[in-house]
């Protein structure tokens, strides 16, 4: 292996665990404040007794994202040195504003969200839970308007330094902040990780019903785990559509290894799932005539520009890519069910179903993580040769000086400590699931009160 092959294997491994953490505390910050607000407003102790548990989930989470996420920033600089040099400017800004205002935020009101019961209004605490869950939005905000930025790069200029390195230095701060695809990525992350909450509240809250166990929270988080995979399953929807024609704008190449695209021609096919021969460039699938088109230009007969329209070294692994996204899209699909699936049971009063369908719904959890991280690498891998985007190629964005051996060794530490980590969150998480406090287990409290 070289050492390019290896500094991308070590970056998407910590990526791929990290990104499990952060969409896990985004989600449940926002069902928290709908959950903490109902508490405030009926003064129902199966509210408070909600917060409170869905709040040390969020704790957990937040934890593990902050531990698993920092090495991240540490490999831009071992691994990458001469990207990171490149893009400095651009991303120490972008990281510096995250840390200051986002993850301040966040970090300095959790301890008050934790701490603060009976020792701070409930108006306070409130504000608090508000502070914290803004700070988790924030912090996204910064890293995927950073990445955008990557995508296409806008409001910055190349500078020569005195050793001849040329880097790229930020002339607009807006400009950089907010380059054309910017805010679209940014409400696409946001909403896969409120899905992400959502389909956690539904799973731990379909596993109680299995159980027979606290009943009345249970059906209640379950209530608004599928009010909220619903409603974010829908506007995700628009989202990927006004993102996706952002590609078809920006990235067309990208575009093109989505869907295979190996013929310019009227009508162009969208799959529901396939497997690529490169090199006959033939797609064996399921194929909808037309819709790519539709999707791109909103008519069905215009051609979508194909991989031959565009230099074959700038084309990215068009196999990996076509699995990757596609794997979002099922994904997706598979939530819509969930979600249809909670509607029903939600219409018919049903809150127990056949063993199948309640472990489908309980696993419905890893759903949301396996689109999350198909997309990042949809994006990542799509965006190939360049790792910023007609500026610098990834073959010349990784550290020169660190060998082969040194690599493997920072790999195999790295899936070691990560994967202990992982172990560990699913550990304290089942514990917290399954030997949860202060949770009634009365069921007649449902009948009494079905607010």
């Amino acid at each position: 292996m070289t050492v390019e092959i290896l500094s991308r294997m070590q970056f998407a491994f910590t990526l791929t665990f990290h990104y499990i953490y952060p969409p896990l505390s985004i989600g449940p910050s926002l069902a928290l404040i709908f959950i903490e607000g109902i508490y405030l407003k009926t003064k129902l102790k199966i509210w408070e007794d909600m917060t409170k548990f869905w709040l040390k989930i969020f704790a957990l989470t937040f934890a593990l994202g902050v531990a698993t996420g920092i090495p991240l920033q540490f490999s831009l600089g071992t691994n990458w040195a001469r990207y990171s040099r490149f893009i400095g400017d651009v991303f120490g800004s972008a990281l510096s504003a995250e840390g200051f205002f986002a993850f301040l935020i966040e970090g300095g009101f959790l301890g008050l969200l934790l701490f603060g019961w009976k020792k701070v209004s409930s108006t306070i605490h409130f504000l608090s839970t508000i502070l914290v869950s803004f700070g988790a939005h924030f912090s996204a905000f910064w890293i995927v308007a950073a990445n955008s930025w990557m995508q296409y790069p806008t409001g910055y200029k190349l500078v020569t330094q005195p050793d001849g390195t040329v880097v790229a230095q930020v002339t607009n701060w807006v400009q950089m902040l907010f380059s054309p695809t910017a805010i679209d990525h940014i409400i696409h992350v946001l909403l896969s990780a409120w899905l992400t909450g959502a389909f956690l509240i539904i799973s731990v809250s379909a596993y109680y019903l299995m159980k027979k166990r606290h009943y009345e929270f249970a059906v209640r988080s379950f209530k608004l785990g599928i009010l909220m995979a619903w409603m974010t399953g829908v506007l995700q929807l628009v989202s990927a559509d006004f993102l996706a024609r952002d590609v078809a704008k920006y990235n067309p190449v990208k575009l093109a290894a989505f869907e295979g695209v190996f013929e310019t021609r009227p009508y162009t096919p969208a799959y529901a799932f396939g497997w690529v021969d490169v090199e006959k460039q033939k797609i064996y699938g399921l194929p909808a005539p037309g819709l790519l088109s539709f999707l791109v230009y909103r008519d069905f007969k215009p051609a979508v520009p194909s991989l031959h329209e565009f230099p074959r070294e700038e084309w990215p692994l068009i196999q990996p890519v076509f699995q990757v996204y596609h794997l979002m899209v099922i994904c997706w699909g598979l939530m819509i069910l969930v979600s249809f699936l909670g509607l029903y049971m939600w219409w018919k009063k049903k809150w127990i179903l056949a063993p199948v369908l309640q472990w489908f719904l309980i696993l419905s959890v890893i759903l949301p993580q396996f689109a999350n991280i198909a997309g990042w690498y949809s994006s990542c891998m799509g965006r190939q040769p360049w790792v910023v985007h007609k500026l610098l190629k990834t073959s010349e964005g990784f550290s020169e000086t660190v060998t082969v051996a040194q690599h493997l060794i920072l790999l195999i530490l790295f899936v070691f400590i990560y994967l202990l980590f992982f172990i560990l969150f699913l550990f304290l998480l089942d514990k917290k699931i399954k030997h949860s406090q202060n949770l009634t287990e009365d069921q007649d409290l449902y009948l009494k009160d079905k607010s």
